[in-house]
């Protein structure tokens, strides 16, 4: 392409609603112009760099046996209600109705869709395993759309499907997706992490996130550097750092004393003289429509996820002041678990073995000393709390960082939940009616390029990845005006066409610093400028994401320039 025929509308200053790196550069660099809230355009750039990122993913894709297919984003309300899934997702789900009031929906993902094909035409086992997958516009009526391209209301996704007779079938499919996860990210040059996740609203047994760490993340991650554990902050595991001061000895019973306006753990600690660890705190949440009181280590937080896992509810919230006073006769800052008889109690692990600690007395403006877990009060013991940075590591004790990341893919064993809902059956070699069990797995096509933007910029604009870098090459004569510069720069650019060698050619009546200013935003990995050491029968060849330049012969530099190509082609590619 040359740049003088190329639409790339670049700007000189960050855009004021721009607030990540990766949302600042792509507008810069004409990648991207907004429409409207959480939806943009995709301009020639990105289109490129992402036509280049999906070509990788279906490559791999077909590698492990996928079909590709394409599913329609509108879809009937009736499958997702099937489902469960038209109430369970709230106000997530873009929902509309045609002219006829028919219900429909703008789909976020596909596992009722493919279910319907599974049903109407899978009979026997000797038609499984089945991999579909489907490159394909998504849609989520997100509340609160920013930073760019990472938190969006339209957005491409690769999702995909297995269907398999077992468990067993299903950890293969699983793991073949795991791999070819690793190989697409690998080749798209991204530095990522495999975690452990919560499955959320999917549900499932068991599920993966593939992240990268990054500021501009929302997710947040625990991990380990000395043993490599890691688990998104929903489904992490750490031992708590040991409490500040012992717990007095002795079978003590519980005593009253009054905390006059004293009702947050701080305050409370504050006027006992006795740290947080001692003390207990006292969450009223909902979960399913049913009140429990959550107890936690004073210092602790809750961990929602978890006890949505505990209590198995597919909704969590908070209890209302005037639910806590109907089953409490007291206001928040005074709850405890003594004395309770119709309200299920669950517990944090940290609370097993501690004894004689502080909790709310039930009574506003009191609080209990010397109450012990288990002797006290009855409680089922979970693990509810969210890992907090310095906690252990649960593999090798070494102390765990939380750290900011975003997520790029998510693969999930999804077991029986579509499958069984939706009446999928097909005939096992007994000839008796099975349930197959399925797996859903995604990649966020657009977040690969917003995390390679994340991971490689400089205050000059963007270093992509070679593979996904929108050319592979930019040639930039210092002067195209000049008749010498201009042949040699025909010349080069044609010989990198001939090689299929993805090149750029900067033909333009421009300046050579707004040239080299520009090449360096956009983000392309080598430039080749032909310039005054060309009357030596030199050109400079310059990496971006290093700034190595050096001196090479014309004529040697389409040999040259393949050969950087090669190696860091070799260089990303998994082994």
């Amino acid at each position: 392409m040359r740049w003088s025929t190329l639409f790339i509308p670049t700007l000189r200053e960050n855009p004021a609603e721009a607030e990540v790196i990766s949302h600042q550069l792509l507008l810069r660099a004409g990648y991207i112009r907004q429409l409207a809230a959480g939806i943009y355009s995709y301009l020639p750039l990105a289109q490129r760099s992402l036509l280049k990122i999906q070509n990788i993913v279906r490559l791999e894709m077909d590698s492990i046996g996928a079909q590709e297919m394409l599913l329609p984003a509108l879809n009937p309300a009736e499958v997702w209600q099937e489902s469960g899934r038209w109430d369970a997702m709230g106000d997530n789900l873009f929902r509309l109705k045609d002219r006829f009031g028919r219900s429909l929906c703008l789909a976020m993902t596909h596992e009722e869709v493919m279910t319907t094909i599974a049903r109407g035409h899978l009979r026997s086992y000797k038609q499984l395993p089945q991999i579909w997958y489907q490159i394909q516009t998504k849609f989520r009526d997100e509340v609160r759309p920013k930073s760019g391209l990472l938190r969006v209301r339209q957005f491409l996704m690769k999702d995909s499907y297995s269907f398999d007779l077992d468990a067993a079938g299903l950890d293969t499919a699983y793991s073949r997706h795991h791999e070819a996860y690793c190989r697409i990210f690998s080749r798209c040059g991204l530095e990522y992490l495999a975690i452990e996740a919560h499955s959320g609203a999917m549900g499932g047994s068991q599920s993966q996130e593939f992240v990268v760490i990054s500021d501009a993340g929302e997710d947040f991650v625990a991990r380990c550097v000395k043993c490599g554990y890691a688990a998104n902050l929903e489904k992490a595991e750490s031992a708590a750092t040991p409490p500040e001061a012992p717990d007095p000895d002795g079978d003590l019973a519980p005593e009253e004393f009054h905390t006059p306006g004293f009702k947050t753990i701080a305050e409370v600690a504050a006027f006992t003289g006795l740290p947080q660890t001692s003390q207990m705190k006292s969450l009223v949440m909902v979960a399913g429509g049913e009140a429990v009181l959550v107890m936690l280590r004073g210092d602790h937080q809750l961990n929602e996820a978890k006890l949505a896992s505990a209590t198995g509810a597919a909704d969590i919230r908070p209890a209302l002041p005037h639910e806590i006073f109907e089953l409490f006769r007291a206001g928040a800052g005074s709850l405890g678990p003594v004395g309770l008889a119709k309200v299920r109690i669950l517990a944090d692990h940290a609370l097993a073995g501690r004894r004689n600690m502080i909790a709310g007395a039930n009574k506003d403006d009191y609080h209990l000393r010397h109450v012990t877990p288990g002797e006290d009060f009855e409680a089922a013991f979970f693990d509810l709390r969210q890992v907090a940075p310095g906690d252990a590591c649960p593999r090798c004790g070494h102390p765990l960082d939380v750290v900011k990341a975003i997520e790029v893919g998510h693969i999930f064993k999804l077991g029986y939940k579509y499958s069984s809902a939706m009446g999928l059956k097909v005939l096992d070699e007994k000839g008796a009616e099975v349930t197959p069990i399925m797996g859903s797995y995604g990649i966020g096509i657009e977040r690969i390029l917003t995390c390679a933007i994340e991971l490689f910029h400089d205050k000059d604009g963007m270093a992509l990845p070679l593979s996904i870098a929108p050319f592979s090459v930019v040639i930039t004569p210092a002067n195209y005006g000049d008749a010498l510069q201009r042949e040699a720069a025909d010349l080069l650019y044609n010989d990198c066409l001939h090689h299929n060698v993805d090149a750029l050619l900067d033909d333009r009546d421009e300046r050579p610093g707004v040239k080299f200013k520009d090449a360096d935003l956009i983000g392309v990995p080598y430039r080749i400028t032909i310039g005054k050491k060309l009357a030596g029968g030199k050109v400079e060849f310059l990496t971006r994401r290093t700034r190595a330049s050096e001196d090479v012969a014309l004529a040697d530099v389409v040999a040259h320039l393949q050969k950087s190509l090669a190696d860091a082609s070799a260089a990303r590619m998994p082994q």
